[in-house]
């Protein structure tokens, strides 16, 4: 990794010199840049991993002695294969019959046993996980207590749920009554469950996600008491982190961004479709969800149900011994399909695609439709019956819940050209698998049972594309006897869902561009070849619509919200066309019925669209500092000196890198400062001219980032480029958030640097971008229009701080170029108030609304 060593102590000249008694010689300025970061190379850098993870590990002597105890006491005990003897879980483990024993102990003492070598595995794997992070951050006696207090009020917690459900005559309680659990499960998910709240909101949020839904899915499919008792530790230590959290407890919901919360959807996707994976493992699973878990993944029949469907008749003998014959065959994998789509589609939700949303909503309502066909046809209503029906139900209920909760987070669309080779690609795996099925089978029908037809062929072929737990739900169909027969049955639908998943993981994965992808890639031509204003950049995000003019030189970006047509920015192109285009635009929305609005625009296209008998009024200020005389000397760099000075003291160092260059474990560090950015606001991102984490992924995007000698990353903000011929002359500030923790004056530091470091480069400006609602005050008298959204950025100032922004880049001694909203009509400004209020805030809720309503007034 290349990096900028530490920076000089930078002191103005003169104020050296007066203190040397000597006459002042000439104002110095800082003689580093940034420099461009570069991936580490693989073994450097699993190099440097593996010396982090050591030196954590050495830092955490209770976590090694743990589990070196553990290790020991289970090789002592011979539990490490087969799990403790009957004699010695009867003795330390936990459970109804233990405590009602009188063994009190055993909540203790089965913290230092596990069931088999996997739960020795899992518990070590969760312990160096959770284990070091606690003792660094609670201190290595918190971090024992809660580990042993968790354990003991765990299992006791688990156990006592259990009883009662027993007595309660609930049937799954039933069965796990007489179980006896042991390991140090509890402790640790209750130890996880408080370490969450000393991190990051964005990974605070994501262990308590993990913290909760690892133990629940586990009690949910597999239901051993272990698996309560887990889930009951992991409550208390969510409850006990709320009350020895620092300040208040961190009870209230935190805002994530939209990018976290699809991340945290798909978890749950992931959950979801992993529960009955898991819960196959168990020989003996009876948990509450896993009651039509073979729906979602085949189970091997039993001799027994084979048998019964043989007394039922030879044709039912016959599929269920072609079902059993084919868990002998590669198509044993037919009976993770389901599991498998989800995982998919959970890829998908997570980059926030509609298309994935909506597959999933479709898989999750054929779900619930099949259940409630499979209920009605058993014609039972007794109530175990309807017992095993709700709990199945409430699975594919609460995962549709969740996904029409956030349907808003899931808008980005798939490429017309993207989609098409997706279609083709399923479509036609589907209809040559179907082909392969029939066609080749009808040339060897004397190899099915009965010989086959092409209608039976044809009734046969929804078995060959789902799972093989669902055969016995299909009307009849020729059984494959032999060999070549029992080939095309095993391979056709695998390969159809081979293609089918492959095709979909490439399409999801692919980068997500405009809906209009060819209007996007011509207006960026145009905005490169001829440039724009310092904010012109933002035309090429998604979101927006292009109108070009009838030679194609000039480009307006916008979008129409509630009948009017919000312009990002002012039109670009050649500069002749550029002026014509205010007029061209007015036009084009007039025939369609719009209102047309530009906003945030310079001067230029304020008095063209004034030609038009157009009113306007200023709603930011752009703040433009020069780059070729820049020098940080003199009294009013003071505090800018002091940033770059204060920074070499403690080895930040600032690095250029692109977004999809940047390293996983910088990258993860820089959503986790965005998320808790995010967070504090408690109200949502805002958009439309204010980027976020999703308009970083652009090649043409330059990050600046501060990071010290461990690599932590204190600081990042985004340049995008102003184009004039071609060629970038100078560049914007957009994205800029710091860590809450690290070092204080990293803003100005990343800001000076970057203006050295275009400075070094030949660029001729930088902007720090317009804050909305904020103006230095300068100009004539305002009018009463103009007075009231003074007022407005007054109101919003404590809830997103833009004239406190605006003051800060004051510090870079800027030129303030004025910002305007032009409009043809002042009677449509409240519905262009509307349509700005929804360009910023497109997510903003009724509750958040009324949040946002009591910050105000409070």
């Amino acid at each position: 990794m290349i990096r900028l060593g530490p920076a000089p102590v930078l002191v103005d000249q003169r104020e050296r010199d007066r203190d040397r008694g000597h006459a002042p010689d000439r104002e110095r300025e800082p003689d580093h840049a940034p420099v461009t970061g570069t991936p580490e190379p693989r073994p450097q850098r699993v190099g440097r991993i593996a010396a982090v993870l050591g030196a954590r590990l050495r830092a955490a002597p209770l976590t090694l002695l743990l589990l070196v105890t553990l290790w020991t006491v289970g090789a002592a005990g011979g539990s490490l294969t087969g799990g403790p003897s009957a004699r010695l879980l009867s003795r330390a483990g936990v459970g109804v019959s233990t405590l009602a024993e009188g063994r009190w102990w055993t909540p203790f003492t089965s913290l230092f046993w596990c069931s088999g070598v996997s739960s020795y595995a899992f518990a070590s794997l969760l312990l160096l996980l959770v284990g070091p992070a606690a003792e660094r951050r609670l201190g290595r006696l918190r971090t024992a207590a809660v580990l042993v207090g968790g354990q003991l009020l765990g299992t006791l917690l688990g156990t006592g749920l259990v009883a009662a459900g027993s007595r309660a005559g609930e049937q799954w309680t039933v069965s796990v009554a007489d179980q006896t659990a042991i390991g140090p499960g509890a402790g640790l998910f209750a130890l996880a469950g408080v370490l969450g709240y000393r991190l990051t909101v964005l990974w605070r949020r994501r262990l308590h996600l993990l913290v909760v839904l690892v133990p629940l899915v586990m009690t949910l499919y597999v239901g051993h008491l272990q698996s309560v008792q887990r889930i009951a530790g992991a409550l208390l230590g969510l409850g006990l982190g709320a009350l020895l959290s620092e300040g208040r407890p961190h009870l209230r919901t935190h805002r994530s961004s939209h990018t976290e919360t699809r991340v945290l959807v798909a978890f749950c996707l992931i959950a979801a479709a992993l529960g009955p994976l898991i819960a196959s493992l168990y020989d003996n699973a009876s948990g509450p969800f896993n009651t039509f878990s073979e729906l979602y993944f085949s189970h091997r029949l039993t001799p027994d149900e084979v048998a019964d469907f043989c007394a039922l008749s030879a044709h039912d003998c016959a599929r269920a011994h072609a079902v059993e014959r084919l868990f002998d065959t590669p198509g044993r994998l037919m009976a993770a399909l389901f599991p498998a789509l989800l995982l998919v589609l959970a890829e998908g939700l997570r980059r926030g695609l509609r298309l994935a949303w909506r597959i999933t909503v479709a898989t999750e309502l054929l779900w619930v439709a099949l259940l409630v066909w499979l209920f009605a046809d058993s014609g039972t209503g007794n109530g175990d019956a309807m017992q095993y029906f709700v709990e199945a139900l409430l699975l594919p209920l609460l995962t549709t819940g969740l996904l029409l909760a956030t349907r808003q987070r899931f808008r980005l669309r798939l490429p017309g050209r993207v989609l098409l080779r997706l279609t083709a690609a399923v479509g036609g795996a589907a209809l040559a698998a179907s082909a392969a099925y029939t066609g080749l089978g009808l040339a060897a029908a004397g190899q099915f049972e009965p010989g086959a037809t092409f209608r039976g062929l044809v009734s046969g072929l929804p078995a060959q594309f789902l799972p093989p737990a669902y055969n016995d739900l299909l009307p009849d169909y020729p059984i494959a006897v032999g060999r070549f027969a029992r080939l095309l049955e095993t391979y056709c639908g695998m390969a159809f869902w081979a293609v089918a998943l492959s095709a979909l993981l490439v399409a999801f994965r692919r980068p997500v561009v405009h809906a209009a992808a060819e209007d996007a890639a011509r207006a960026r031509a145009l905005l490169t070849a001829y440039g724009g204003g310092t904010l012109s950049f933002i035309t090429t995000w998604d979101g927006n619509h292009y109108w070009f003019d009838e030679e194609g030189r000039a480009a307006v970006a916008y979008r129409v919200l509630s009948t009017v047509a919000l312009t990002t920015g002012d039109p670009f192109g050649e500069s002749e066309a550029r002026r014509r285009a205010v007029a061209g635009f007015a036009r084009y929305c007039d025939a369609r019925g719009w209102t047309p609005c530009f906003y945030s625009v310079t001067p230029e296209t304020r008095a063209a669209a004034g030609q038009l008998g157009w009113r306007s009024l200023q709603v930011a200020e752009d703040t433009v500092v020069a780059l070729p005389e820049l020098a940080f000397t003199g009294r009013k760099w003071q505090d800018i000196r002091t940033a770059l000075n204060k920074a070499g003291k403690q080895g930040i160092t600032a690095e250029w890198w692109a977004y999809h260059e940047v390293p996983l474990a910088l990258k993860d560090q820089i959503r986790s400062i965005s998320e808790e950015w995010v967070s504090e606001k408690g109200l949502p991102e805002m958009g439309f001219t204010l980027g976020g984490l999703e308009e970083l992924d652009d090649p043409a995007v330059r990050l600046l980032i501060a990071v010290d000698g461990d690599r932590t990353v204190h600081g990042v903000t985004s340049w995008m480029p102003v184009y004039e011929a071609g060629e970038p002359v100078g560049w914007t500030l957009d994205f800029m958030r710091r860590r809450s923790d690290g070092f204080r004056g990293v803003t100005e530091f990343l800001i000076a640097s970057a203006a050295l470091g275009f400075k070094e480069e030949g660029a001729s400006f930088l902007s720090l971008s317009g804050a909305p609602l904020a103006r230095s005050g300068q100009g004539g008298e305002p009018t009463a229009l103009q007075r009231m959204l003074d007022w407005m950025g007054r109101v919003l100032e404590p809830v997103y701080g833009f004239r406190s922004l605006l003051a800060f880049k004051a510090k870079f001694q800027p030129e303030y170029r004025p910002m305007y909203m032009a409009y043809p009509d002042p009677a449509a400004l409240p519905s262009i108030t509307r349509a700005i209020g929804k360009a910023y805030l497109p997510h903003l809720t009724a509750a958040q609304g009324v949040r946002l309503m009591r910050r105000l007034s409070s």
